[in-house]
């Protein structure tokens, strides 16, 4: 079984980066499509506009979009367990715009995800 990492889409695409999603709702300023180099852009999966605009980034606000994105991935089971069940090809890589790379929705993401496949495990 793969595993998820996490990138900012402005880095240079590498072979180690396996499957590689796009996980933001907007398409990233000054990527084109052909230097992302991408295998997949999971815009759904991706916290809803309202959230997006009311988090704004605002480093305060952190805890509150967990819980409100956490509760927003609950709903969103079926792109989780896809995401997930496309580890078994191998490594899968979530690509962000965002500048902050400990506070965004991929972090999150991939907590969630990795947590789901743990409660999973036998």
């Amino acid at each position: 079984m793969g595993q998820l990492h996490l990138k900012r889409i402005y880095e240079p695409p590498a072979s180690s980066d396996g499957y590689r999603v796009l996980v933001e709702r907007l398409w990233p300023r000054g990527v084109s499509k052909e230097a992302a180099k991408l295998d997949d852009w999971l815009k759904e999966i991706a916290p809803s506009p309202e959230l997006r605009r009311w988090y704004g980034h605002v480093p305060v606000r952190w805890p509150e979009f967990q819980r409100r994105y956490r509760a927003e991935l609950g709903d969103k089971s079926k792109l989780v367990d896809s995401l997930i069940a496309r580890l078994d090809a191998g490594d899968v890589t979530l690509l962000f715009a965002a500048k902050d790379e400990a506070r965004n929705s991929a972090v999150l993401l991939k907590a969630f995800a990795e947590e789901r496949m743990s409660s999973r495990s036998p």
